[in-house]
């Protein structure tokens, strides 16, 4: 009972009741530290300065978006390889600090997965349809817009927050899109296979996430 009142008084959780209109039980959910978290902690984040939020992680991600995107249409496959996944690391250190440190915003809220999807998606454009299959790029595509269009009407235009199956979809596509890139520096096939049933495994996912789990 007391924890539970505990719950009901965090200033975290107030602020996403009130502000984000999330059920108690999934802003719980979504404010709960999980394992990584701790881990991250205790290793990435302490490299950190403390004046670093994790809203302007994710602007550097939206930042580096282009620079991407210039990369490897232009062919630089390796610098654009390290930048990307630093860019996907990203993604896992803004929601960690922002847990661990009670820094979660609307703005974090809403644009961090906004910014996980222009990502995957402006390099699914140019190398899974490249060098995989352009239908498996334009499904990836198509999908994530759809994951973002269902949330926004199904919520009425509120701010919906990732949960746990779409997250898990954008890890699968990251270190897809990752082993991709490396089999195009290095050329081993081995590493094209791989990727390729990463990349058709976080389908499955995501259309987990469209019809049944309802998260983006």
């Amino acid at each position: 009972m007391q924890e539970h009142e505990h719950e009901r008084h965090n200033p975290v959780i107030t602020f996403l009741d009130r502000f984000l209109d999330v059920p108690e039980a999934k802003v719980t959910y979504l404010t709960r530290v999980t394992p990584i978290d701790r881990f991250l902690a205790a290793t990435l984040l302490k490299l950190l300065p403390p004046w670093v939020s994790p809203n302007e992680i994710t602007i550097s991600r939206l930042i580096s978006i282009p620079f991407i995107v210039l990369l490897l249409g232009y062919g630089y496959y390796a610098a654009g390889a390290i930048l990307f996944l630093f860019a996907a690391l990203s993604d896992a250190l803004d929601g960690a600090l922002a847990r661990t440190k009670r820094k979660i915003t609307t703005w974090g809220t809403l644009y961090d997965p906004i910014a996980d999807k222009l990502l995957v998606g402006s390099v699914a454009v140019i190398v899974i349809s490249k060098y995989i299959s352009g239908y498996l790029a334009l499904a990836i595509v198509v999908i994530e817009f759809l994951l973002i269009s269902s949330a926004y009407f199904r919520y009425k235009g509120r701010v919906v927050p990732a949960k746990t199956m779409g997250k898990t979809k954008m890890i699968l596509q990251c270190v897809g899109i990752i082993v991709l890139l490396g089999y195009i520096v290095s050329g081993a096939l081995a590493l094209l296979m791989a990727a390729t049933d990463i990349l058709y495994l976080s389908i499955v996912f995501a259309l987990l996430s469209l019809f049944v789990f309802r998260s983006i």
